[in-house]
């Protein structure tokens, strides 16, 4: 018991999650088919995608923690795992870091996380909205996931921080290298930098994914994306900002195991959200383009337009309720096919 109590009070572990559900409306339109794809019925992880999860650390003095975090998501509608595929059963596929820290030198987390790109991006949804918004645009920054990999992040000095990362292989298990043949791992690199101080938060950031072009493993290609986001908060009205591009290919599913390399298919990336206080809660809006470039342009693809609307009501600290409404037009690029949400629901967090 003795021991017991002196491990207790040196380490700490907190279960925590996210639960999201509602009801609504979605729809896409294909334009060259004619074909809809309409359903009414549950909707899930609009505001917040759903999730469990334990952190912990534990004080090994002189101001070094030993850290970790282990996070799982869901469907609610079916208890099933999500972020896991054929090749990756993940029963911790949102996060699974173990790592170190220091008051005085910064962080250092190993194992599956977000990229630096996707922490620092200033949320430029207003309320955070996955269904719709920016995320449709910034895809490179909308909760990249890589595995095997080591992050490095600074103290937070008066608002300034930065990070830089590197993965082995950046979705799936590492493959071991073939003596006399190029290595065939898909590794990424990842670094950013932000502030945030009062009312005011801006970061940049950069990531690059080495992929080797299918069926020919000697030669290798770069996905590449890097965007600046920023918010200010004028009590009124906080307004926020964001401008990026993607480079060789769409960087949706960017460390997935579907990523494809598109040689010069670039993309500009555009997004700006106002969210204004009403009564007890907030009302957020927000416009997002991607702007189709050099062959991607050629190819035919056309810009992307993303329009949304949502409404969140607080009932406590942890349980809100909302309402939310969206329409993309010219849905992946693709010249005339929509999308249109619209719901309303409710969020708990534990």
């Amino acid at each position: 018991a003795g021991f017991a109590g002196i491990a207790q009070a040196e380490t700490s572990v907190t279960l925590y999650g996210i639960v999201d559900a509602g009801v609504g409306y979605d729809r896409t339109k294909t334009h060259v088919n004619g074909e809809k794809q309409t359903r009414t019925g549950l909707l899930q992880g609009v505001q917040s995608g759903n999730r469990w999860g334990l952190k912990g650390t534990e004080d090994l003095g002189n101001g070094l923690r030993a850290t970790f975090q282990l996070e799982s998501g869901f469907e609610l509608a079916t208890g099933n795992q999500l972020q896991s595929d054929s090749s990756n059963d993940r029963l911790f596929g949102r996060w699974a870091t173990l790592g170190l820290a220091g008051d005085s030198w910064g962080r250092l987390d190993m194992g599956r996380q977000t990229t630096v790109g996707s922490q620092y991006f200033v949320d430029v949804h207003g309320q955070g909205w996955d269904t719709t918004g920016s995320g449709s645009a910034f895809r490179g920054q909308d909760t990249n996931r890589i595995d095997n990999s080591i992050i490095y992040q600074t103290p937070n000095f008066s608002g300034f921080q930065a990070g830089v990362g590197y993965s082995f292989q950046a979705n799936g298990g590492q493959v071991a290298k073939v003596s006399g043949s190029k290595d065939v791992n898909k590794s990424a690199i990842t670094t950013g930098i932000r502030y945030a101080n009062g009312p005011i938060a801006v970061a940049a950031s950069y990531d690059q994914v080495r992929l080797p072009v299918p069926g020919v493993a000697e030669k290798y290609k770069n996905g590449q994306t890097w965007a600046v986001s920023g918010s200010y908060d004028f009590e009124v009205v906080a307004l926020s900002l964001a401008f990026g591009q993607d480079f060789n290919g769409n960087y949706t599913s960017a460390y997935g195991a579907n990523r494809t390399y598109n040689k010069n298919f670039d993309y500009n990336n555009y997004a700006v959200a106002l969210a204004f206080p009403l009564g007890e809660g907030k009302l957020s809006g927000e416009y997002s383009m991607k702007q189709p470039r050099k062959a991607a342009k050629d190819a035919g693809e056309k810009k992307q337009h993303a329009y949304s609307l949502a409404y969140k009501h607080p009932l406590s600290k942890r349980t809100d309720v909302y309402a939310v409404g969206g329409y993309v037009k010219n849905l992946n690029n693709q010249n005339k096919d929509t999308r249109t949400v619209a719901g309303v629901g409710l969020t708990h967090r534990f």
